[in-house]
Protein backbone atom coordinates (compact mmCIF):
# COMPACT_ATOMS: atom_id res chain seq x y z
CA UNK A 1 0.00 0.00 0.00
CA UNK A 2 1.23 3.70 -0.42
CA UNK A 3 1.59 5.65 1.96
CA UNK A 4 0.33 9.19 2.79
CA UNK A 5 1.24 11.88 5.51
CA UNK A 6 -1.70 13.26 6.85
CA UNK A 7 -1.26 16.66 8.74
CA UNK A 8 -3.32 16.02 11.72
CA UNK A 9 -5.24 17.97 14.74
CA UNK A 10 -6.72 15.41 16.44
CA UNK A 11 -10.03 16.99 15.56
CA UNK A 12 -12.69 15.99 13.84
CA UNK A 13 -11.74 16.44 10.01
CA UNK A 14 -8.87 14.78 10.12
CA UNK A 15 -9.31 12.01 12.66
CA UNK A 16 -11.91 11.22 10.08
CA UNK A 17 -9.50 11.48 7.15
CA UNK A 18 -7.93 8.49 9.16
CA UNK A 19 -9.99 6.16 7.94
CA UNK A 20 -11.53 7.82 4.63
CA UNK A 21 -7.88 7.76 3.37
CA UNK A 22 -7.75 3.93 4.98
CA UNK A 23 -10.79 3.02 3.45
CA UNK A 24 -11.73 4.88 0.46
CA UNK A 25 -8.06 5.23 -1.09
CA UNK A 26 -6.58 2.33 0.34
CA UNK A 27 -3.37 3.93 1.92
CA UNK A 28 -1.49 3.56 4.86
CA UNK A 29 -1.27 6.63 6.96
CA UNK A 30 1.32 8.72 8.98
CA UNK A 31 0.06 11.16 10.86
CA UNK A 32 2.28 14.21 11.76
CA UNK A 33 0.99 17.07 14.70
CA UNK A 34 3.60 20.17 14.27
CA UNK A 35 3.47 22.18 17.42
CA UNK A 36 3.76 26.01 16.58
CA UNK A 37 2.32 26.55 19.99
CA UNK A 38 -0.79 25.13 20.63
CA UNK A 39 -2.25 24.53 23.90
CA UNK A 40 -0.29 20.87 25.77
CA UNK A 41 -3.73 19.31 25.10
CA UNK A 42 -3.99 19.73 21.45
CA UNK A 43 -0.28 18.29 21.23
CA UNK A 44 -0.93 15.28 23.65
CA UNK A 45 -4.68 14.48 22.19
CA UNK A 46 -3.35 13.94 18.60
CA UNK A 47 -1.21 11.53 19.52
CA UNK A 48 -3.79 9.65 21.95
CA UNK A 49 -6.24 9.88 18.91
CA UNK A 50 -3.55 8.39 16.16
CA UNK A 51 -2.87 5.42 18.40
CA UNK A 52 -6.36 4.26 18.86
CA UNK A 53 -7.44 5.06 15.22
CA UNK A 54 -4.95 3.45 13.85
CA UNK A 55 -2.52 5.87 12.15
CA UNK A 56 0.76 3.45 11.11
CA UNK A 57 2.92 6.26 12.96
CA UNK A 58 2.55 8.93 14.92
CA UNK A 59 5.12 12.08 14.73
CA UNK A 60 5.11 15.20 16.71
CA UNK A 61 6.98 18.07 15.34
CA UNK A 62 8.27 21.01 17.78
CA UNK A 63 8.49 23.88 15.85
CA UNK A 64 8.40 26.94 18.13
CA UNK A 65 11.57 28.27 17.86
CA UNK A 66 11.42 28.12 14.23
CA UNK A 67 8.05 29.86 13.83
CA UNK A 68 8.95 32.77 15.84
CA UNK A 69 12.40 33.45 14.47
CA UNK A 70 12.00 32.35 11.10
CA UNK A 71 8.47 33.53 10.53
CA UNK A 72 7.04 36.12 13.85
CA UNK A 73 9.82 37.84 13.72
CA UNK A 74 9.57 38.64 9.81
CA UNK A 75 6.18 39.66 10.49
CA UNK A 76 7.38 42.06 12.91
CA UNK A 77 9.65 43.73 10.74
CA UNK A 78 7.41 43.70 7.96
CA UNK A 79 3.91 45.18 10.26
CA UNK A 80 2.29 42.57 8.88
CA UNK A 81 -1.60 43.13 9.14
CA UNK A 82 -4.40 42.05 7.04
CA UNK A 83 -7.79 43.74 6.76
CA UNK A 84 -6.71 45.46 10.36
CA UNK A 85 -5.53 42.13 11.91
CA UNK A 86 -2.48 40.79 12.76
CA UNK A 87 -1.75 37.62 11.07
CA UNK A 88 -1.04 34.16 12.93
CA UNK A 89 -2.92 31.21 11.17
CA UNK A 90 -1.88 32.03 8.07
CA UNK A 91 1.57 32.95 9.20
CA UNK A 92 2.25 29.74 10.70
CA UNK A 93 0.66 27.24 7.67
CA UNK A 94 3.87 27.28 5.62
CA UNK A 95 5.80 25.76 8.34
CA UNK A 96 3.53 23.04 9.19
CA UNK A 97 3.37 22.24 5.46
CA UNK A 98 7.14 22.76 5.29
CA UNK A 99 7.69 20.23 8.47
CA UNK A 100 5.14 17.78 6.90
CA UNK A 101 6.98 17.49 3.48
CA UNK A 102 10.12 16.79 5.08
CA UNK A 103 8.42 13.79 6.86
CA UNK A 104 7.05 12.54 4.15
CA UNK A 105 10.33 12.61 2.03
CA UNK A 106 11.80 10.71 5.25
CA UNK A 107 9.12 8.19 5.27
CA UNK A 108 9.50 7.97 1.24
CA UNK A 109 5.86 8.62 1.15
CA UNK A 110 4.70 9.89 -2.49
CA UNK A 111 1.02 11.96 -0.81
CA UNK A 112 0.49 14.16 1.55
CA UNK A 113 -3.41 14.65 3.08
CA UNK A 114 -5.28 17.61 5.10
CA UNK A 115 -8.43 18.04 6.32
CA UNK A 116 -9.25 20.82 4.87
CA UNK A 117 -12.70 21.79 3.58
CA UNK A 118 -13.85 23.77 0.09
CA UNK A 119 -14.64 26.36 1.71
CA UNK A 120 -11.32 28.17 3.58
CA UNK A 121 -7.87 29.37 3.29
CA UNK A 122 -5.91 26.65 4.77
CA UNK A 123 -6.61 24.22 1.29
CA UNK A 124 -4.44 26.63 -0.55
CA UNK A 125 -2.11 27.53 2.05
CA UNK A 126 -1.11 24.08 2.54
CA UNK A 127 -1.29 22.73 -0.87
CA UNK A 128 0.58 25.25 -2.58
CA UNK A 129 3.76 25.16 -0.19
CA UNK A 130 3.51 21.45 -1.02
CA UNK A 131 3.57 21.36 -4.64
CA UNK A 132 6.19 24.22 -4.36
CA UNK A 133 8.55 21.35 -2.08
CA UNK A 134 7.68 18.23 -3.53
CA UNK A 135 6.34 15.83 -5.71
CA UNK A 136 3.71 14.60 -3.51
CA UNK A 137 -0.02 14.49 -4.90
CA UNK A 138 -2.13 16.19 -2.37
CA UNK A 139 -5.37 14.44 -1.04
CA UNK A 140 -8.37 16.38 0.78
CA UNK A 141 -10.82 14.00 1.80
CA UNK A 142 -13.08 16.29 3.23
CA UNK A 143 -13.25 18.73 0.47
CA UNK A 144 -12.75 15.54 -2.63
CA UNK A 145 -15.43 13.74 -0.57
CA UNK A 146 -17.98 16.91 -0.45
CA UNK A 147 -18.32 15.64 2.98
CA UNK A 148 -20.96 18.17 5.66
CA UNK A 149 -20.38 17.96 9.24
CA UNK A 150 -23.09 15.92 9.81
CA UNK A 151 -21.72 13.21 7.60
CA UNK A 152 -18.09 13.27 9.01
CA UNK A 153 -20.16 12.94 12.61
CA UNK A 154 -21.56 9.56 11.35
CA UNK A 155 -18.77 8.27 9.54
CA UNK A 156 -17.27 8.71 12.89
CA UNK A 157 -19.61 7.16 15.08
CA UNK A 158 -19.78 4.16 12.67
CA UNK A 159 -16.18 3.66 12.47
CA UNK A 160 -16.04 3.62 16.59
CA UNK A 161 -13.87 6.75 16.01
CA UNK A 162 -13.01 9.27 19.74
CA UNK A 163 -15.16 12.65 18.82
CA UNK A 164 -13.56 15.51 20.33
CA UNK A 165 -14.96 17.68 23.12
CA UNK A 166 -18.32 19.14 21.87
CA UNK A 167 -16.67 22.78 21.26
CA UNK A 168 -18.73 25.96 20.66
CA UNK A 169 -16.60 27.50 18.10
CA UNK A 170 -13.97 26.42 15.57
CA UNK A 171 -10.53 27.57 17.28
CA UNK A 172 -7.28 27.62 15.74
CA UNK A 173 -4.48 28.71 18.27
CA UNK A 174 -0.84 29.20 18.04
CA UNK A 175 2.05 31.47 19.80
CA UNK A 176 1.08 34.58 17.67
CA UNK A 177 -2.85 34.38 18.09
CA UNK A 178 -6.06 33.14 18.27
CA UNK A 179 -8.68 32.63 15.50
CA UNK A 180 -12.56 31.94 16.49
CA UNK A 181 -15.27 31.29 14.26
CA UNK A 182 -18.64 28.97 13.96
CA UNK A 183 -21.58 28.95 15.75
CA UNK A 184 -23.44 31.90 17.19
CA UNK A 185 -20.44 34.21 15.88
CA UNK A 186 -21.83 33.29 12.52
CA UNK A 187 -24.39 36.14 12.96
CA UNK A 188 -22.56 39.33 12.63
CA UNK A 189 -25.08 41.32 14.68
CA UNK A 190 -24.18 38.96 17.43
CA UNK A 191 -21.56 40.33 20.27
CA UNK A 192 -19.06 37.70 20.52
CA UNK A 193 -19.91 35.88 23.64
CA UNK A 194 -17.01 36.06 26.57
CA UNK A 195 -16.92 32.14 26.42
CA UNK A 196 -15.45 32.83 22.94
CA UNK A 197 -12.12 34.56 24.78
CA UNK A 198 -9.79 32.93 26.10
CA UNK A 199 -6.37 35.03 26.02
CA UNK A 200 -7.75 38.22 27.22
CA UNK A 201 -9.26 39.43 29.88
CA UNK A 202 -13.40 41.76 29.70
CA UNK A 203 -12.78 45.11 30.56
CA UNK A 204 -14.30 44.66 33.65
CA UNK A 205 -11.87 42.54 34.61
CA UNK A 206 -8.66 44.39 33.63
CA UNK A 207 -6.51 46.27 36.66
CA UNK A 208 -7.63 49.37 37.66
CA UNK A 209 -4.38 50.69 37.07
CA UNK A 210 -2.82 51.45 33.87
CA UNK A 211 1.36 49.59 33.23
CA UNK A 212 3.99 51.27 31.24
CA UNK A 213 6.33 48.82 29.65
CA UNK A 214 9.49 49.50 27.38
CA UNK A 215 9.85 47.44 24.35
CA UNK A 216 13.60 46.79 23.28
CA UNK A 217 14.13 45.94 19.78
CA UNK A 218 17.26 45.78 17.72
CA UNK A 219 17.17 45.53 14.00
CA UNK A 220 13.56 45.66 13.87
CA UNK A 221 13.35 42.85 15.99
CA UNK A 222 12.25 42.80 19.75
CA UNK A 223 14.76 41.26 22.48
CA UNK A 224 13.83 42.47 25.85
CA UNK A 225 10.80 44.07 28.07
CA UNK A 226 11.35 46.66 30.68
CA UNK A 227 15.04 45.95 30.22
CA UNK A 228 14.88 42.51 30.51
CA UNK A 229 16.63 40.38 28.07
CA UNK A 230 14.05 37.22 27.28
CA UNK A 231 14.83 34.30 24.78
CA UNK A 232 12.21 34.59 21.38
CA UNK A 233 9.21 32.08 22.98
CA UNK A 234 10.04 33.71 26.31
CA UNK A 235 9.38 37.43 24.99
CA UNK A 236 6.34 36.50 23.17
CA UNK A 237 4.54 34.47 25.85
CA UNK A 238 4.89 37.30 28.19
CA UNK A 239 3.41 39.57 25.83
CA UNK A 240 0.35 37.69 25.35
CA UNK A 241 0.22 37.74 28.86
CA UNK A 242 0.95 41.44 30.12
CA UNK A 243 -1.70 42.87 26.88
CA UNK A 244 -4.09 40.05 27.47
CA UNK A 245 -4.38 41.11 31.30
CA UNK A 246 -5.29 44.72 30.40
CA UNK A 247 -7.61 43.32 27.84
CA UNK A 248 -5.74 44.04 24.57
CA UNK A 249 -5.92 42.15 21.51
CA UNK A 250 -9.12 41.13 20.44
CA UNK A 251 -10.39 42.04 17.04
CA UNK A 252 -13.88 41.24 15.41
CA UNK A 253 -14.19 41.37 11.16
CA UNK A 254 -15.67 40.60 8.43
CA UNK A 255 -12.62 39.29 6.90
CA UNK A 256 -12.60 38.71 2.79
CA UNK A 257 -11.38 34.63 2.25
CA UNK A 258 -9.22 33.86 -0.66
CA UNK A 259 -12.35 32.05 -2.38
CA UNK A 260 -14.21 35.63 -2.01
CA UNK A 261 -16.51 34.44 1.03
CA UNK A 262 -17.08 37.30 3.00
CA UNK A 263 -16.69 35.49 6.90
CA UNK A 264 -16.90 36.91 10.24
CA UNK A 265 -13.69 36.31 12.19
CA UNK A 266 -12.72 36.95 15.90
CA UNK A 267 -9.16 37.30 16.86
CA UNK A 268 -6.92 37.54 20.20
CA UNK A 269 -3.61 38.59 18.96
CA UNK A 270 -2.44 40.31 22.37
CA UNK A 271 1.52 39.80 21.81
CA UNK A 272 1.24 40.87 18.21
CA UNK A 273 -1.01 44.09 18.58
CA UNK A 274 1.56 45.18 21.39
CA UNK A 275 4.90 45.02 19.45
CA UNK A 276 3.83 45.54 16.37
CA UNK A 277 2.56 48.78 17.50
CA UNK A 278 5.88 49.51 19.25
CA UNK A 279 7.69 48.24 16.23
CA UNK A 280 5.74 51.03 13.96
CA UNK A 281 6.34 53.50 16.66
CA UNK A 282 10.28 53.32 16.32
CA UNK A 283 9.81 53.70 12.76
CA UNK A 284 8.27 56.69 12.32
CA UNK A 285 11.08 57.99 14.73
CA UNK A 286 13.93 56.55 12.54
CA UNK A 287 12.81 55.90 8.56
CA UNK A 288 12.33 59.03 6.30
CA UNK A 289 9.01 60.09 5.36
CA UNK A 290 9.43 58.51 1.68
CA UNK A 291 10.52 55.13 3.42
CA UNK A 292 7.54 54.98 5.33
CA UNK A 293 5.33 55.39 2.70
CA UNK A 294 7.08 52.43 0.99
CA UNK A 295 6.90 50.52 3.59
CA UNK A 296 3.47 51.02 4.00
CA UNK A 297 3.03 49.96 0.12
CA UNK A 298 5.41 47.39 0.82
CA UNK A 299 3.83 45.77 3.52
CA UNK A 300 -0.14 45.34 2.53
CA UNK A 301 1.70 43.08 -0.18
CA UNK A 302 3.38 41.07 2.13
CA UNK A 303 0.32 40.31 4.32
CA UNK A 304 -1.63 39.63 1.14
CA UNK A 305 0.96 37.24 0.31
CA UNK A 306 0.91 35.39 3.30
CA UNK A 307 -2.72 35.89 3.54
CA UNK A 308 -3.37 33.76 0.43
CA UNK A 309 -0.66 31.02 1.17
CA UNK A 310 2.27 31.99 -1.19
CA UNK A 311 4.99 32.33 1.43
CA UNK A 312 6.99 30.68 -0.82
CA UNK A 313 6.45 33.35 -3.57
CA UNK A 314 9.76 34.76 -4.97
CA UNK A 315 8.68 38.41 -3.97
CA UNK A 316 8.17 37.25 -0.39
CA UNK A 317 11.31 36.85 -0.16
CA UNK A 318 12.69 39.86 -2.17
CA UNK A 319 10.57 42.17 0.05
CA UNK A 320 12.21 40.36 3.27
CA UNK A 321 15.56 41.88 1.85
CA UNK A 322 14.02 45.33 1.51
CA UNK A 323 12.94 45.17 5.13
CA UNK A 324 15.82 43.47 6.34
CA UNK A 325 17.88 46.19 4.94
CA UNK A 326 15.54 48.86 6.80
CA UNK A 327 15.46 47.54 9.93
CA UNK A 328 19.15 47.70 10.69
CA UNK A 329 17.84 51.28 11.83
CA UNK A 330 14.85 50.40 13.80
CA UNK A 331 17.42 49.83 16.84
CA UNK A 332 15.49 51.44 20.35
CA UNK A 333 12.93 51.70 22.71
CA UNK A 334 9.23 52.71 22.82
CA UNK A 335 7.15 53.02 25.87
CA UNK A 336 3.70 52.20 26.02
CA UNK A 337 0.38 52.78 28.89
CA UNK A 338 -1.72 49.99 28.91
CA UNK A 339 -4.85 50.59 30.91
CA UNK A 340 -8.20 48.85 30.43
CA UNK A 341 -8.21 47.67 26.66
CA UNK A 342 -6.53 50.58 25.39
CA UNK A 343 -2.57 50.79 24.09
CA UNK A 344 -0.93 53.82 23.83
CA UNK A 345 2.87 55.22 22.83
CA UNK A 346 3.91 57.24 25.49
CA UNK A 347 8.04 57.21 24.15
CA UNK A 348 10.43 56.26 22.15
CA UNK A 349 14.30 56.82 21.59
CA UNK A 350 17.09 55.07 19.40
CA UNK A 351 20.56 56.23 18.35
CA UNK A 352 19.36 56.33 14.93
CA UNK A 353 16.50 59.33 15.32
CA UNK A 354 15.74 61.61 12.94
CA UNK A 355 14.10 63.55 15.34
CA UNK A 356 15.65 66.71 16.16
CA UNK A 357 14.96 68.46 18.92
CA UNK A 358 16.58 71.83 18.03
CA UNK A 359 15.47 72.29 15.14
CA UNK A 360 11.71 71.64 15.85
CA UNK A 361 11.89 73.93 19.03
CA UNK A 362 9.82 77.10 18.64
CA UNK A 363 12.91 79.05 20.37
CA UNK A 364 15.54 77.85 18.21
CA UNK A 365 17.25 80.27 15.10
CA UNK A 366 18.99 77.10 13.49
CA UNK A 367 16.82 76.68 10.64
CA UNK A 368 15.79 80.19 9.53
CA UNK A 369 12.36 80.94 9.20
CA UNK A 370 12.71 83.75 6.37
CA UNK A 371 14.31 80.58 3.64
CA UNK A 372 11.27 79.11 3.66
CA UNK A 373 8.74 81.70 2.05
CA UNK A 374 10.41 80.81 -1.46
CA UNK A 375 9.36 77.18 -0.67
CA UNK A 376 5.74 78.15 0.35
CA UNK A 377 5.19 80.41 -2.53
CA UNK A 378 4.84 78.46 -5.30
CA UNK A 379 3.52 75.37 -2.99
CA UNK A 380 0.48 74.29 -4.95
CA UNK A 381 0.70 75.54 -7.95
CA UNK A 382 -0.99 73.63 -9.90
CA UNK A 383 -3.99 73.44 -7.74
CA UNK A 384 -3.74 76.91 -7.76
CA UNK A 385 -4.07 77.29 -11.59
CA UNK A 386 -7.16 74.18 -11.75
CA UNK A 387 -9.10 76.75 -9.01
CA UNK A 388 -8.45 79.62 -11.16
CA UNK A 389 -8.68 78.19 -14.93
CA UNK A 390 -11.07 75.21 -14.65
CA UNK A 391 -13.78 76.93 -11.76
CA UNK A 392 -13.94 79.91 -13.40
Amino acid sequence: MEKVVLAFSGGLDTSVCIKLLEEKYEMDVITACVDVGQPREEIDRPASVADEVGSLKHYTIDAQEEFVEDFIFKAIKANAIYEGYSLSTALARPLIAMKIVELAKKEGANAIAHGCTGKGNDQFRFESVIRSMSDCKVIAPIRDLNLTRTEEMEYAKSCGIPLPADKHYSIDENLWGRAIEGDALEDPMVEPPEDAFSWTQPIEKTPDKAQDLTIEFEKGIPNSINDEKLFPLDLISKCNEIAGMHGIGRVDIIEDRIIGLKSREIYETPAALLLITAHKALEQLVLTREELKFGEIASNTYSEIIYNGMWHDPLREDLDQLFDNMQKRVTGQVKLKLHKGSLRVIGRKSPYSLYQEEVVSFEDKALDQREIAGMVKHYGIQAAAYNKICKK
